[in-house]
């Protein structure tokens, strides 16, 4: 017998899960802060903004109206019908109401898909540097990340290659996932590669759970959704949400779609999950889908503005090399000329420029795997004046790095 309580034998796929870097630093800025220091941070991916005010007063007569009990699992009749017309209008898809199932943010929506499909020993193919939920929910329940690298170019930013990630398929392949708009890196994949990539899963019977959480947020190129395609219900699950689009991040809600008959299962595992997303949250996700986007638009233009500036920055700092992103709100800059310089790693440097110059980015390598190990986020999602004070900061810092 164990001389450990049970309550300290955890299933061991538990103890594979990582947690999200960005939240580490909190307690690390708030130290400094009470040093009196005063810390720019680049670190966690949130819209600065508020949530539009007809969304709040959306909620708030929800709450009036006492809409505070349980709702349909799957959501309300009216936020379902608003997903679809949402995804019909703009992507020209077929999406059904009853396709639809509300979850409390993202995150869940990613865990239930992995839930559902991923066996023992299944592999799931993760474009990397990524998000790191996907690897995690992956690994719980037994089964095989494998990362895929985007290509990178510093004049132009990160793409997709299909052709790397076909090489990695094997008979084990479960699915693949695809963030796009991309985070940490700002990029958009081209049309040809998603047909290319939507063509590979159909050939080798492979699923593609897309997350497509930054899609209002487009600068340059054009956006194509993998719910567009007309075949979408045979390989996809579609996962989308109001987080970043609405500025609703302490909201929790977002949305999976898949094809109706798989619905009941998904039902199932979802009230034994967490019941129903928060009522009357879901009545002011109505109001966001179906009431004015001017703050939308005005929001995504801001994003693009300082994205720019940022971007004319920090090509000022030596050994950075930073590129104009097409979509989301970071920039994934390369920085390898500064780690050879000296002789820190990725996380190293992070917490140097923070010590030193009250800064923080987050370390590539935060986005598993391995591509981003000579990298940093950058989140633009903070004011003005604190990004040309902080990029501003980093040149300086540089210059005293290769001064040496």
């Amino acid at each position: 017998m164990s001389i450990n309580p049970p309550v300290m034998d955890m299933q061991p796929n538990v103890y594979l899960i990582e947690g999200e870097s960005a939240f580490s630093y909190l307690p690390i800025i708030r130290k400094l802060q009470n040093q009196g220091k005063k810390v720019i941070s680049f670190g966690i991916g949130q819209p600065d903004f508020p949530t539009p005010d007809h969304i709040k007063n959306a909620a708030k007569a929800a709450l009036d109206d006492n809409f505070t009990g349980y709702t349909e699992t799957q959501g309300i009749p009216e936020l379902r019908e608003a997903v679809a017309n949402y995804l019909n209008s703009r992507y020209g898809s077929d999406v059904k109401s009853e396709e639809v199932i509300v979850t409390p943010g993202s995150k869940t929506a990613i865990f239930m898909a992995a839930a559902a499909y991923i066996r023992q020993n299944d592999e799931a193919i993760i474009i990397e540097p990524s998000y790191y939920a996907y690897a995690q929910v992956v690994k719980l329940f037994g089964g095989i990340p494998k990362f895929v690298s985007l290509d990178f170019d510093p004049n132009k930013g990160f793409s997709l290659n299909v052709e790397k990630i076909e090489k990695q398929i094997t008979n084990h392949t479960r699915m693949i996932f695809v963030n796009n708009p991309h985070n940490p890196t700002g990029a958009v994949f081209s049309r040809d590669q998603l047909d290319q990539l939507v063509e590979l899963a159909r050939k080798k019977n492979i699923i593609l759970v897309a997350d497509e959480i930054y899609d209002n947020l487009i600068y340059r190129g054009s956006f194509k959704s993998l719910i567009s395609y007309s075949e979408w219900r045979d390989n996809l699950l579609y996962i989308n949400g109001f987080s970043k689009t609405f500025s609703m991040t302490g909201w929790r809600l977002a949305y999976l779609v898949a094809r109706k008959e798989l619905m009941p299962r998904f039902n199932d595992l979802a009230v034994s999950l967490y019941s129903c997303a928060t009522s009357f949250v879901q009545k002011a996700g109505v109001i966001a889908l179906n009431g004015d986007w001017t703050p939308v638009k005005n929001m995504a233009e801001e994003f693009n503005r300082r994205a720019q500036v940022l971007y004319t920055i920090l090509k000022n700092a030596e050994g950075f090399e930073p590129y104009l992103p097409q979509g989301a709100f970071y920039m994934f800059p390369r920085i390898s000329s500064i780690l050879r310089k000296t002789n820190l790693t990725v996380k190293e440097f992070v917490n140097l420029l923070l010590e030193k110059a009250g800064v923080l980015v987050l370390p590539g390598d935060a986005f598993p795997d391995k591509a981003g190990k000579e990298f940093v986020r950058f989140s633009y999602a903070t004011s003005m004046e604190s990004i040309k004070e902080g990029a501003e900061r980093i040149v300086e810092f540089t210059k005293d790095i290769f001064k040496k």
